[in-house]
């Protein structure tokens, strides 16, 4: 269905298909969409979720946009580093 993690996943092939052919906004795009069900599926703290900020940050990355990009690897490493219980706050 359209919430189920697997259809997040196929949102992710596509953005990283988008990502290889340079369609930057598309890719975007699509990694938003599998954010979006893995934040309703998930929560903001999963791992799954994470990586969803990960693959958002390859884009913008290959963009050349750096500050944004690692905004969205902070993101991801804030929420694994808490999954793992390595963070000390």
């Amino acid at each position: 269905g359209p919430e189920h993690p697997s259809t997040a996943t196929t949102y992710h092939c596509f953005g990283m298909v988008f990502r290889e052919q340079g369609k930057y906004k598309d890719a975007i795009a699509e990694h938003q969409k599998a954010l979006k069900i893995k934040l309703e599926v998930y929560g903001p703290e999963h791992p799954s979720t994470a990586t969803a900020y990960e693959l958002i940050g390859s884009v913008l990355f290959n963009q050349g946009k750096n500050k944004e990009a690692l905004e969205q690897y902070e993101q991801a490493l804030a929420i694994f580093l808490k999954a793992d219980g390595l963070e000390h706050s």
